[in-house]
């Protein structure tokens, strides 16, 4: 009897281990699973159970974990399954489509031991320096002009006109980022995100980053990019650049789907749409529910284990991704509770040494933005052109395509400024 036998007989696997099985994985890449990935992940879990077989790109396998417990004993054990993607990306063609947003760089999300501790250090503490008392003040002034550029049309695409511009805006505040380099930086993301041309996007995102640094060397300012520059642990120029990159794609692809999101549900769901508007529950609670059922950044929480392990009755193979399905596991019913108004037991924003040092600073953004343009046009309706939101397809992230409204045409609001009223970081 074989080794490989013998491990069969005495683990039997549930549905064919991603190592000794050749079942059709299920592609997450596809505008089938974006248009409704709750279907697909309720399939998946009665087949698969826990662990589901998948593929990231044509190609490309990986492991999604569907199951909240089993995604916890995973976020929870960095020692055998670690962020680091190196050798995993050995293998992987430079043509493909995710590996610019998926492959090693000198920053916390992708590293362990030593390596993890020093970025994190730095990372942390650039947020911690942030002043949330001045953002509710940046995110308003912000907001105030960008509502009056069509308050009076009775029409928006929330997206383009209002969310992106807002979110945009306020990375750039707080990383200090004149608006030319911030363009450059915003179009890089964009196409490492899509998968369309990403070898271009990450070139042109690189050269960008780099150029905000490097300005912050020699002029530094009260700003998450002078701290990095300036912490202890002595990052260089190019670690510096990758952290900056980290929260470019963050604070925009994140925040902006995260209050897309939260507008679609407060605009197409009564329970929430009259409630907010009405006052008995609030944006947060809507922002929670979202954070629950469609989060931002659905399935990237990766890891990729250093040898083969038994996990749930399936083996995982060595150094191939095993990605945490947020909103799979927040899905879970062994776990789903069916009152989620004040329930933050999610893991949109990750869990253990990986999770998000940014969770309040995304809530203030988020609060605010929904906050304002509700004040500013209470009777906004959504109005897509074919009854039903549409979805950017991409295994990664939950986006929508576009969000248009109609309202009753408004007055403009007085009383903003630019934005600029106090620095991003405390004195």
């Amino acid at each position: 009897m074989t080794t490989s036998d013998y491990r069969r007989q005495a683990h039997p696997v549930v549905h064919g281990s991603p190592i000794d099985s050749d079942d059709p994985r299920v592609p997450l890449y596809l505008p089938e699973f974006a248009a409704d990935p709750h279907r697909v992940y309720r399939e998946m879990r009665a087949r698969y159970g826990s662990l589901a077989p998948v593929e990231l790109a044509p190609g490309v396998p990986a492991t999604l974990v569907i199951g909240y417990s089993t995604a916890l004993r995973v976020l929870n054990d960095p020692e055998r399954f670690p962020a680091d993607p190196r050798t995993w990306q050995k293998d992987i063609p430079a043509e493909c489509p995710i590996l610019p947003l998926l492959e090693w760089r000198p920053m916390a999300s992708r590293c362990a031991g030593q390596e993890f501790v020093r970025y994190r250090q730095a990372i942390t503490a650039s947020m911690d320096e942030v002043d949330m008392y001045a953002i509710h003040t940046v995110v308003e002034n912000i907001a105030g002009p960008l509502i009056n550029s069509f308050c009076q049309d009775g029409h928006a695409e929330l997206i383009q006109q209002y969310v992106f511009p807002l979110a945009f805006q306020v990375i750039n505040y707080l990383l200090g980022c004149p608006p030319e380099i911030g363009q450059q930086v915003a179009a890089g993301t964009a196409a490492l995100l899509e998968g369309v041309d990403a070898e271009a996007g990450s070139r042109m995102l690189g050269e960008a980053l780099m150029n905000l640094v490097q300005l912050k060397g020699a002029e530094p300012g009260r700003d998450i990019t002078s701290v990095l520059l300036q912490h202890p642990v002595a990052l260089t120029e190019e670690e510096v650049s990758h952290h900056v990159s980290q929260v470019y794609g963050t604070g925009i692809e994140f925040e902006l789907n995260l209050i897309v999101n939260t507008l679609l549900l407060i605009l197409t769901d009564e329970r929430f749409g009259g409630s907010v508007l009405g006052g008995n529950l609030t944006s947060r609670d809507a922002l929670d529910e979202v954070l629950f059922n469609d989060p931002p950044l659905a399935n990237l929480l990766i890891t990729y284990p250093r040898m083969p392990i038994l996990l749930d009755d399936v083996w995982l193979p060595a150094h191939q991704p095993v990605v945490i399905s947020m909103a799979a596991c927040n899905n879970d019913p062994s776990i789903r509770a069916s009152e989620l108004t004040g329930n933050r037991a999610h893991l949109a924003w990750g869990l253990g040494p990986h999770a998000c040092p940014a969770q309040s600073l995304a809530y203030i953004v988020a609060e605010g933005a929904i906050d304002q343009l509700l004040d500013a046009l209470p009777e906004m309706r959504a109005e897509f052109p074919d009854g039903e939101p549409a979805w950017r397809p991409g295994p990664f992230h939950r986006s929508l395509s576009a969000l248009p409204v109609t309202f009753p045409p408004g007055a403009p609001l007085l009383g903003f400024g630019d934005g600029s009223a106090r620095p991003a970081i405390r004195a």
